[in-house]
């Protein structure tokens, strides 16, 4: 039987009198990106720093390919990469001397590190930069140059905090192409409060709320549970906004533009059939439409009141 590359069993974890997280369990089998969502606060932060072996859980256990990682936390550690929100980059080392460091940390033998090196570097894109202090980096490379060091020893678990935060809409881009190429032989374990994020990359999402996990599921389960509840439009010939109430389901007409309105309802079928054929017939000249999703904040607040709270 293959070996899930992570299993958490009733985690659990209390600062002081309070706990952080409560009774959260997890199995990755696969390859692949697992979206990691929650609201700040709700125990993200703990559940990874407990994953990395970063913090010693109170209750529960993590195996992280197969091995306990309280109970062996070296050989544990040797599977897992951990890129934080804040990369622990050294700004006056060069590519190579920061990398060549990181190797040697992860316990790489001696006679491996440049290959080791050198394949980090070609993965993340940043071997054109071997010699280029990191202070001097853009802040894309420079995340490329963290993400390098969590996989130069090629782990089995990769888990990525926030690794878009800050970067410009190219870099973004950028980055998440990355992170799906090394996603292809590894878990990647994608945590950030950014629905679209989750939505652009992962094929699993986990959803922490309150220190519980509220949703565990495929990506297209959660599209499927996210209601829409407006719809947005542009039209070369708008009616008024009475006009539009009058549609079946309608509760309320924002005109964004002379041209662009957001048009919320009660979740009436079919309601852009409707506004389309009333276009037709009333000559809006509908030019675009789109279904707008419930935003994550409804979400969380949706999902956190079917789960038992965290005492």
């Amino acid at each position: 039987m293959e070996k899930q590359i992570v299993k958490v069993e009733h985690l659990s974890h209390k600062y002081s009198q309070a706990w952080a997280i409560r009774d959260i369990n997890m199995d990755i089998s696969q390859t692949g990106i697992v979206g990691l969502l929650g609201s700040n606060g709700a125990g993200k932060s703990t559940t990874m720093n407990i994953l990395c072996g970063a913090l010693n859980q109170t209750e529960g256990t993590v195996h992280i390919n197969g091995i306990n990682l309280r109970e062996n936390p070296v050989e544990a550690k040797r599977q897992i990469g951990f890129l934080p929100q804040n990369p622990p980059l050294y700004m006056d080392l060069t590519v190579d001397e920061y990398l060549t460091h990181c190797a040697y940390l992860r316990m790489i033998e001696k006679e491996h590190v440049r290959a080791a090196l050198e394949d980090a570097k070609e993965r993340c894109g940043i071997a054109h930069f071997s010699q280029r202090l990191i202070r001097n980096l853009s802040g894309g490379y420079r995340q490329r140059v963290g993400i390098a060091q969590a996989i130069i020893h090629r782990p089995k678990l990769v888990v990525l905090d926030e690794p878009t935060n800050g970067l410009d809409p190219n870099q973004i881009i950028e980055v998440r192409s990355l992170i799906k190429e090394i996603a292809v032989d590894r878990a990647v374990i994608f945590s950030t409060h950014i629905l679209s994020e989750v939505q652009v990359l992962c094929k699993e999402i986990k959803m922490i709320e309150e220190g519980r996990i509220v949703f565990s599921d495929t990506m297209d389960a959660f599209n499927n549970y996210v209601e829409p509840h407006s719809v947005l439009m542009r039209m070369e010939n708008p009616p008024a906004e009475a006009e539009l109430l009058q549609l079946p389901g309608a509760t309320r007409v924002d005109f964004l533009t002379e041209r662009q309105v957001r048009l919320y309802f009660n979740g009436a079928p079919d309601i852009t059939g409707r506004i389309i054929a009333a276009s037709v017939e009333r000559g809006w000249e509908l030019r675009e439409i789109s279904l707008d999703k419930s935003s994550l904040d409804e979400v969380f607040a949706e999902l956190s009141n079917k789960s038992p709270k965290t005492k």
